[in-house]
């Protein structure tokens, strides 16, 4: 496959069109920022792919961070219960580090740092970058919502960007949770949605 040639199949499969031109967007507005990026929750790369192909684009020195258990999903939490969201259990969405690594080399994109592991293992000054420009949180559940919240924190600058998927989606109801329990603790944290996205400025 040529660089940088795009496939039906390589659409993101679990982020819409309208969210996946939203967070280029978005990412686009913080190049001029201090930081780094992060995604917690990689799954497949494909939003992986598509946030380095802009940096690169762009000509942006700034490294990409990628998050993830490649183990599935870990088991759910009381804030994560929904009937409408039954098929998330524990070990799905499982997708291999060696996918993602396979999907940025089919691009012809310089490889990320990947980060292999349960958020609530990284460690907090080892594992993160010092300075954060743009965050895409897509851990899915409450925990991991949690838990990523905390990680990137005290690491974004000035006017740097959080975003976390499923925001208001019936089957993923935690990442709902776990943001409004962050925002009522961060009272000059602005919040608006997007689809099921959540924009944190």
């Amino acid at each position: 496959m040529a660089k940088n040639h795009k496939t039906k199949a390589d659409e993101p499969q679990q982020v819409t069109k309208i969210e996946t031109d939203t967070l280029l967007e978005l990412l686009e507005q913080t190049l001029n920022l201090e930081g780094d990026v992060v995604e917690f929750g990689c799954y497949r790369g494909d939003t992986s792919v598509l946030f380095k192909r802009l940096l690169e684009k762009k000509n942006s020195e700034k490294i990409l961070w990628l998050y993830d258990s490649f183990e599935g999903l870990p088991a759910k939490t009381k804030e994560d219960q929904s009937a409408a969201g039954d098929q998330f259990k524990a070990g799905e969405l499982l997708v291999t580090k060696r996918e993602v690594i396979e999907k940025f080399k089919r691009f012809g994109l310089k490889l990320p740092k990947i980060k292999k592991g349960f958020f609530e293992d990284l460690d907090p000054v080892e594992d993160v970058p010092e300075k954060i420009c743009f965050a895409f949180l897509d851990g899915d559940l409450y925990t991991s919502i949690k838990t990523s919240l905390k990680l990137v924190e005290n690491r974004m600058t000035k006017d740097a960007i959080i975003v976390v998927h499923d925001y208001n989606n019936p089957e993923l109801p935690g990442s709902s949770r776990a943001v409004d329990e962050w925002l009522r603790t961060h009272p000059t944290k602005h919040l608006s949605v997007k689809e099921t996205l959540a924009i944190i400025k």
